[in-house]
């Protein structure tokens, strides 16, 4: 296995620890983390001033001369599989891909392959550049296997490194649609009853909580108010549809991106998802509020009706602003034709 060798001097008023001051100090280009430079230095591919250190926590002085011999990249143990991609955009360094409903996005125990990795692996190919030391995508967010939409994945350390702190920085734009059960609406009195709902101008619902596995069934997410993790979701209303309305069609754009919030965020404010068969529950619409078709199609929907379909961000290496758009997929296009009482429409494919 080849390798390169990457060498520089520590700077100025450098931290206490090897780690840090080697993660402050790498040059930018090699996109090198904390935890991959740990790994590094346990693995004695560290030098300073030619001895080799594997403490992490050793002291090192300003002007020293730092080696680190990097290995080539890995191939990944994930095998390539060739299923079909939809590709909204692809450079060296990142992927937009449009994930079908039914796809999981990285192989677990209970789904080795037919994963959006194995798929992105046999795509790329050779064009990966390596993330963390292993030719792999790097996965910076994930969306549910039954939600459809838009993902980035990462071909290179640099775009891992860079997309990741956006997410972690909340500076990420993506916004879903949604089908849910009833309209939220700021005169609702209920819903001013409901532990961290709240309304904010044009009649945006902010649903503001921490979301924690929940505590007998570790399949599902749960929204507490001790513990877990800060989660912040907005909902407009963007359709309504029934007579009383019945069903809304949601903008839902995220601050935060917590396992499963919007599902679980609109079913603790009590506009469960519809089709949602983990937080939505067996819910009997009215069946006069409807027109058959409708009630049909929102009472027999397969899946939790949401759709990843606006994702921005600025492009981790060029700096260029990046936005992409999905159009509802075939089956919530054709919920929302039904819902609303029209012909459905051919299928354009």
């Amino acid at each position: 296995m080849g390798t390169r060798r990457i060498e520089f001097t520590i700077a100025a008023a450098p931290p206490p620890r090897l780690d840090k001051a080697l993660s402050r100090d790498v040059p930018e280009e090699e996109a090198l983390s904390r935890t991959r430079l740990a790994r590094l230095i346990a693995e004695g591919a560290v030098r300073v001033n030619g001895a080799i250190l594997c403490d992490p926590k050793a002291r090192v002085e300003e002007g020293a001369q730092v080696s680190i011999e990097l290995a080539e990249a890995q191939d990944s143990h994930i095998g390539p599989e060739a299923i079909a991609l939809t590709i909204l955009y692809e450079d060296d360094d990142l992927i937009v891909v449009d994930k079908p409903a039914g796809m999981v996005v990285h192989p677990a125990p209970g789904t080795p392959s037919g994963t959006l990795v194995n798929a992105l692996l046999h795509h790329c190919g050779d064009d990966l550049s390596g993330v963390g030391g292993v030719k792999r995508p790097g996965i910076v967010h994930r969306i549910d296997k039954e939600t459809s939409g838009l993902l980035v994945v990462a071909k290179s350390d640099a775009a891992h490194h860079g997309l990741a702190d956006q997410f972690a920085a909340h500076s990420v734009e993506r916004h879903y649609r949604a089908f849910c059960y009833g309209v939220p609406d700021a005169g609702d009195p209920r819903l001013r009853g409901v532990r961290g709902a709240s309304f904010e101008p044009g009649n945006v619902l902010r649903l503001t909580t921490q979301i924690a596995r929940h505590r007998t069934d570790r399949q599902k997410q749960a929204v507490t108010f001790h513990g877990g993790k800060h989660a912040v979701t907005r909902a407009k209303v963007l359709e309504q549809f029934g007579s009383p309305p019945v069903v809304a069609l949601l903008d839902c754009w995220l601050e935060t991106g917590r396992t499963h919030q919007i599902r679980v965020h609109m079913a603790h404010a009590g506009h469960a998802l519809i089709g949602d068969p983990v937080y939505g529950g067996k819910r009997r619409l009215p069946a006069r509020a409807l027109l058959a078709a409708g009630l049909q199609a929102a009472e027999t929907f397969p899946r939790q009706a949401l759709h990843a379909a606006v994702l921005g961000f600025d492009h981790p290496v060029t700096g260029e602003n990046l936005r992409f758009e999905s159009p509802l997929p075939r089956d919530m296009e054709l919920l929302l034709h039904a819902l609303r009482g029209e012909n459905q429409p051919k299928d354009s494919g």
